[in-house]
């Protein structure tokens, strides 16, 4: 467009400089020249026009190859997904007729079953009489223990500290626990006087209670024990039990025949023995009361089933 230009000035300035160009004819080439710009102007808007399109164009096509990257990356993805629930179906498949082949089999076992089931039920009855009988035992020992424990309690509340003492039920028996510190003297098998009270009061209950027996366990604490005496914790837990088992014995007139003493030593803990406070609550004496042994059986005796 810059040459055409100069050479319109240069043939204007030629026209200008030549006599022989007439007026009007300069006229008609000026007119032709400013029709020639517009048509130049022309030309350059439309080219303008054309560059822009083909940017966008160019922009446009971009654009589709990344949705079409993106597209192929979806299809892919799909047909992994597809492909990994076809194997889901191929197993679900093998698993019903798994399954289905395991009914087949357990069809085949049931009238067996059925059979079965049915003796089963049969010698059920017969063992309802022997059931009723056991929850009603039951149900009459955990009666007797509560009353047992309240009577306990009762009795032993009377000028006692509530924490050298302690009265339970567990499950089928009634069982008192009773700090050193209240029984013993430090460190030996010595009864304090106090103990003679609280043994006392102890035994009143068991006398009154010709069915049940009386078992004396021995505790200590792990702190180490040898003397004249003691041997060992094992020694001085089973001569504690044996102190109170003599004393149920001679002065309270409790049957021997009731009476049994066991020794735990430093086992069966109820607390760590790491601090004062823990060492404290093991060493202890548990007196359990619980039903005679033979009376035990006999209530699981088949033969003693109601006819």
């Amino acid at each position: 467009m810059n040459v055409t230009i100069k050479f319109s000035l240069i043939l204007f300035a030629g026209l200008l400089m030549t006599s022989c160009v007439s007026k009007k004819k300069f006229t008609s080439l000026q007119s032709e020249l400013d029709a020639a710009n517009k048509d130049l102007a022309k030309c350059g808007q439309s080219l303008s026009d054309y560059l822009n399109r083909l940017s966008a164009c160019d922009q446009d096509r971009e654009r589709l190859r990344t949705e079409l990257r993106n597209a192929q990356g979806t299809v892919q993805l799909r047909e992994e997904q597809m492909k990994d629930l076809r194997e889901q179906l191929a197993d679900l498949r093998a698993q019903r007729d798994k399954q289905i082949t395991q009914v087949e089999g357990l069809t085949t076992l049931s009238q067996s079953a059925t059979a079965n089931i049915r003796e089963t039920l049969a010698q059920l009855e017969q063992k309802d009489k022997y059931i009723h009988m056991l929850q009603m035992a039951k149900t009459r020992a955990d009666s007797i223990n509560l009353a047992l424990a309240v009577n306990l309690k009762s009795v032993l509340s009377e000028g006692l500290d509530d924490k050298d003492i302690e009265v339970k039920v567990d499950k089928t028996v009634v069982f008192v626990n009773l700090s050193d510190k209240m029984l013993f003297q430090s460190g030996s098998a010595n009864l304090t006087p106090r103990a003679q009270e609280v043994l006392g009061k102890i035994a009143q209950i068991v006398e009154s209670r010709p069915e049940v027996e009386v078992m004396v366990e021995g505790y200590t604490d792990n702190v180490p024990i040898k003397n004249a005496c003691m041997d060992d914790n094992w020694d001085l837990s089973v001569k504690r039990a044996t102190s109170v088992v003599r004393v149920l014995q001679n002065n309270f007139k409790i049957n021997p025949n009731r009476l049994i003493a066991a020794g735990r030593g430093e086992y069966n803990a109820l607390a760590s023995n790491a601090t004062a406070e823990g060492r404290a609550t093991n060493r202890r004496t548990r007196i359990i009361i619980l039903p005679k042994l033979d009376q035990f059986y006999d209530l699981l005796n088949p033969n003693n089933v109601p006819k």
